[in-house]
């Protein structure tokens, strides 16, 4: 059985009770230089306002950045998980029955939120793409793809590209995207910051081990343990491999094969479908303009 890893919400007449259900959940389940981009001018790493780990709201609820994504014509997209928009409950994981607001949603980049606000909004998107929206609209039918295709794409205002910086914080990276998937015991590294923890990043940076990837899933997805699980609010963001390549989106909570486990959903292969069905020409990831350093 897996959970959607739900994003927190505002305090509010029933959002109270989303959040503790959701922790209550967590509890038992619980260097390249960049890609080019054309004219892309990156803000310096150490004073990047929007990147990866960057906490992303939309319509109240906050997930976290994964990776940053450019196209041909040098637009910059956030990612996030596509659940982050979903309508659904938690356990409502499956992209093809689960329904999400539309496209063209706004959504906020801070990276002080907590449990009472926002915090300080550094920059807005809207929402361009949703692997969710995209397999109702295909009519998808793959089990394995309905259920662990959580990928979105948040487009970054023209006023707010110049805050931007593709290299996870405290990481450095990626280096490109992993394409063979995960065996047992493979070191993992990611950059979660979610609102329960009070917008204090020195709290966002985890490293685990893959459980070993489940030919059932087709490659789908990589279950694995981090150093602290991946919460509430961490929706959406990127998981990276020994050498720095981007491995997946952290998307769902595990009680199988261990409890206590996260389910990231195979960015290859996310990415993969949607370039053939975002209608983004030339989308792409962007490396980090800083080295990957798997330094604790």
């Amino acid at each position: 059985m897996k959970l959607a890893l739900s994003p927190t919400v505002r305090w509010g007449a029933g959002a109270l009770a989303a959040i503790s259900s959701a922790v209550l959940g967590t509890a038992l389940a619980t260097a390249a230089p960049a890609t080019a981009v054309g004219a892309t001018a990156w803000a310096p790493a150490d004073t990047a306002q929007i990147h990866p780990g960057t906490m992303m709201y939309t319509d109240g609820a906050q997930c976290t950045a994964n990776f940053v994504y450019t196209d041909a014509s040098a637009n910059v997209y956030v990612g996030y998980a596509a659940h982050c928009a979903g309508t659904g409950s938690s356990t409502d994981t499956d992209g093809c029955k689960t329904d999400s607001l539309p496209l063209g949603t706004k959504v906020d980049f801070t990276n002080d939120g907590n449990l009472a606000s926002e915090g300080t909004i550094v920059g807005h998107g809207t929402l361009v793409y949703s692997s969710w929206i995209t397999e109702h609209k295909l009519g998808t039918t793959d089990a394995n793809t309905c259920a662990y295709n959580d990928l979105a794409l948040v487009k970054v205002d023209a006023a707010d590209v110049g805050k931007v910086n593709p290299s996870v914080p405290f990481w450095g990276g990626p280096t490109g995207i992993d394409t063979d998937g995960t065996a047992a015991g493979d070191r993992v590294y990611t950059y979660g910051n979610s609102s329960l923890r009070g917008g204090v990043s020195a709290l966002s940076p985890h490293t685990g081990v893959s459980l070993g990837d489940d030919a059932a899933d087709g490659g789908w997805s990589h279950p694995l343990y981090t150093i602290t699980p991946g919460i509430p609010g961490d929706s959406g963001s990127g998981f990276m491999s020994a050498d720095g390549k981007a491995i997946g989106v952290l998307s769902t909570l595990g009680l199988a094969p261990l409890p206590a486990s996260n389910n990231i959903g195979d960015l290859a292969k996310e990415l993969a479908f949607a370039q053939q069905n975002s209608g983004i020409s030339g989308l792409q990831l962007v490396n980090g303009t800083e080295p990957f350093s798997p330094v604790l």
